[in-house]
């Protein structure tokens, strides 16, 4: 029998972009998308050849359902069929990604699946058919199955590398709100105009490896809609801006907000001031920094706090 062990990094948009919109409904975005040092932790075991090859999934650190529906299963089932392997698969999944937090905490656990079948049993498979093979299940999860620093157009499926976006460090928060992303993308829709965030001009920031201009080009026509709807994501922001964040912003469809530091000192004193906040010290929220690569290279140490 098999085993293998995969951390899921989560991602957050430096910039994001919607540009337009196909006939079948899906958005074409252009998107820098970055690695974080906030991850789960998945565990998979090989059962033995079995006619129905089950796949069982449990999970601790988390409500979500472990049926057929979640990615996680339905990424094992697209690679048993696809590579014919016959193999029952046990997965043990510790959450510690927010979850609808605009971060990607489903796409990377259902990467992880993808990655960790194929090193067990197809290991002369690509990326790039991992990555064909995923997008039906999700436009983020050919990203994170590559991780880093990439710009994502399309409806988020092709993917350019960067350089590795500067050091800095990093607070996350997820506020103790749910913010449904067709609700967001509608909203979007019905709006005559918004402004659009420089992408390429902040490409070039981070190739010069300018941290404060990369962040000041920052933006999210998302949180047009979202911030719009919850003023609880314009507040954080404000709070992080004025503790010595160059610049806070919404990752995704929100509600995660991050804030970029860079200096170690004024990062820590800021994060303990949100954990003393009466009101933010209870959300999820993490002092962490940017990941090189999908394996967990990083270039801060991705340390967390959750609040209980």
């Amino acid at each position: 029998m098999l085993t293998t062990v995969r951390k899921a990094y989560a991602k957050i948009n430096l910039g994001l972009d919607v540009v337009g919109r196909r006939e079948d409904g899906y958005h074409l975005v252009d998107m820098i998308m970055q690695t974080v040092g906030i991850y789960d932790t998945l565990v998979f075991r090989s059962t033995g050849r079995a006619l129905d090859a089950k796949v069982k999934l449990s999970i601790s650190g988390s409500s979500l359902p472990s049926g057929e529906d979640n990615l996680i299963v339905r990424a094992v089932r697209i690679m048993q069929a696809r590579y014919d392997i016959r193999e029952g698969i046990d997965i043990e999944l510790t959450k510690r990604i927010p979850v609808a937090a605009g971060m990607a905490g489903g796409s990377t656990d259902a990467a992880a699946a993808f990655l960790a079948l194929r090193d067990m049993f197809a290991p002369d498979v690509t990326e790039e058919e991992l990555q064909e093979a995923a997008l039906p299940l999700g436009a983020d999860i050919p990203y994170c199955i590559v991780g880093g620093t990439r710009r994502a157009e399309g409806i988020g499926e092709r993917l350019t590398c960067l350089c590795p976006a500067p050091d800095c460090r990093l607070i996350i928060v997820k506020p103790d709100i749910d913010v449904p992303t067709a609700w967001v993308y509608r909203t979007l829709d019905e709006l005559a105009d918004f402004s659009h965030p420089d992408i390429p001009a902040q490409i070039k920031a981070i190739e010069a490896g300018d941290v404060k201009q990369m962040i000041e080009l920052s933006g999210n026509v998302l949180e047009t809609v979202t911030a719009a709807r919850f003023d609880v994501i314009g507040r954080l922001e404000r709070f992080l801006e004025e503790r010595g964040a160059v610049r806070a912003v919404m990752t995704g469809s929100g509600p995660a907000v991050f804030a970029v530091f860079t200096e170690e000192g004024a990062a820590e004193a800021a994060f303990g001031a949100l954990c003393a906040h009466p009101e933010f010290g209870g959300f999820e929220r993490f002092l962490t920094g940017f990941v090189r690569d999908r394996d967990g290279e990083a270039s801060a140490d991705g340390s967390r706090s959750r609040a209980l």
